[in-house]
């Protein structure tokens, strides 16, 4: 019998958290509907997969495009694609950088863009834009300096969960169309945004039932770390240096543990420098701690907007003090707070989970009450509020966000948090003035090993190396 994979659903489990029976949820499944993966006789539906599905396909917008107002609030010029919420521009903006543009498809996020920033200009889906009409949208002449494109393109095609098709996935296509964009639009610098997963992905994906005994040995193109060197290689033929690095948002004053791939690329002389980060959960380093979520809530208002733990979960929770998680219940009751979820590998860290006050949050997910990926508030008996992810994203607490309680959660989920995108304009000022950035020797930026360009490199040599059977150096950022 297929028990549950940490992460991933049965059709029973998905009809029951969907309210659906499970004649329907096939039918959704077998309709294309509801993305799953066949494992032996039996469907396994990704985290990621509900997710999408509870939000709703119809993403069509009546918010229209606009063009920039003309008023300019800064002299470093950026534009900002995929742009979500604005968590990445709210942040460069605080370090004096003017955004012009942004780029979206997601009917909320739209509004919620064209709610905020009534001088900035929106555009929709960027594969229907060519540089010339982005630039007239804002406000800019065909010939000026750009100096900065930023942008996370879609994370789901190289995300861990599900199938990792990369960019024989549409949302990964649209990644290679942001890349052609940068080389047309040519800006000083360009600044990429994705998942972890993005280190590992390859440019080519081969089903895992189709590897091993009597199967040839994965081609170059199918080797983990294909895809984004695929990408540098587009961005040096186009006279880009990159580095890149997975940073922890803790070390960049952001109250939560999240961990984001970014690729700086930048048409100055040498290879560009780290982010720098202002905070550290090593004191050696001589700069502030991390901050926590005791920080991030104080002051906030009694007023919530969340939704609710169904009760069969509340019994559990009424036994957890803030930082616990399933295995501090009885043991005598983690088979039966967890069910099927038992019986998966791994920690499975993300069940019956509160939060800590003295710590930084766990990453926010777009959704804080599914059974994998819980987040409770410390005390109380209820999932963190729209208001609470607010104040670990760092949005302002007036921040307007359109459409549903559920899109409300999704728009903060996916935000890349405002204090590293303001880590990353600082950065992008100090390049442009010619000045000095400081990278401590020997600072993690991230809770993982050999996750900055250099030690990826050197992996992704040692992969070439033993597939053409010989020492040649073949790799260089």
């Amino acid at each position: 019998r297929l028990r549950n994979m940490e992460g991933f659903y049965t059709v029973k489990e998905a009809a029951k958290d969907l309210g659906f029976s499970e004649v329907y949820v096939r039918r959704l499944i077998k309709e294309n509907r509801l993305h799953a993966d066949k494992h032996g006789k039996s469907w396994i539906i990704p985290q990621q997969s509900m997710e999408d599905f509870i939000v709703g396909s119809d993403n069509t917008s009546r918010i229209q495009d606009r063009a920039a107002s003309g008023k300019r609030k800064g002299k470093i010029k950026a534009l900002s694609f995929f742009s979500g919420a604005l968590g990445l521009d709210i942040g460069l903006e605080k370090a004096g950088i003017d955004v012009l543009l942004a780029s979206e498809i997601d009917k909320a996020c739209r509004e919620t863009i064209y709610e905020n920033k009534p001088d900035m200009a929106l555009i929709k889906d960027i594969r229907d834009y060519s540089a010339s009409d982005i630039r007239k949208q804002a406000g800019l002449k065909q010939n000026e300096t750009i100096d900065l494109v930023v942008g996370g393109p879609p994370c789901q095609a190289f995300s861990t969960a599900g199938r990792r098709l990369g960019f024989n996935d549409e949302r990964g296509n649209v990644f290679l169309t942001f890349i052609d964009r940068i080389t047309e639009l040519r800006p000083k610098f360009a600044v990429i945004e994705n998942v972890r997963g993005l280190l590992s992905a390859p440019l080519e994906h081969r089903p895992h039932d189709k590897r091993g005994f009597g199967y040839p040995p994965l081609t170059p193109e199918e080797e983990k770390g294909g895809a984004l060197k695929h990408i540098i290689d587009m961005l040096k033929k186009a006279g880009y240096s990159c580095s890149f690095n997975l940073y922890n948002s803790a070390n960049f004053g952001v109250p939560q543990v999240r961990e984001r791939v970014i690729l700086i690329c930048s048409r100055q002389k040498g290879k560009p420098a780290y982010l720098e980060p202002t905070h550290s959960n090593d004191p050696s380093f001589g700069l502030p701690k991390w901050k926590t979520v005791r920080e991030a809530f104080k002051g906030l208002s009694r007023k919530h907007e969340h939704v609710n733990f169904p009760e069969k979960r509340l019994v559990f929770y009424r036994q957890l003090k803030p930082g616990q998680y399933w295995k501090d219940l009885p043991e005598k009751l983690h088979k039966k707070a967890l069910g099927n979820s038992y019986y998966a590998g791994g920690g499975k860290t993300g069940f019956l989970r509160r939060v800590a006050w003295d710590k930084p949050s766990p990453t926010l997910v777009t959704h804080p009450a599914m059974p994998a990926t819980d987040l409770a508030h410390p005390t109380k008996d209820r999932p963190l509020s729209v208001q609470e992810y607010k104040r670990i994203q760092q949005f302002p607490d007036d921040y307007y966000l359109g459409g549903s309680l559920i899109d409300k959660y999704r728009q903060l989920g996916n935000a890349v948090p405002t204090g590293l995108g303001e880590a990353i304009g600082n950065f992008i000022k100090k390049s442009l003035n010619k000045k000095a950035i400081k990278n401590p020797r020997g600072f993690s930026y991230s809770r993982y090993a050999k996750t900055d360009d250099i030690t990826w490199a050197e992996q992704m040599d040692d992969r070439q190396r033993r597939a053409n059977g010989n020492g040649q150096l073949i790799l260089k950022l």
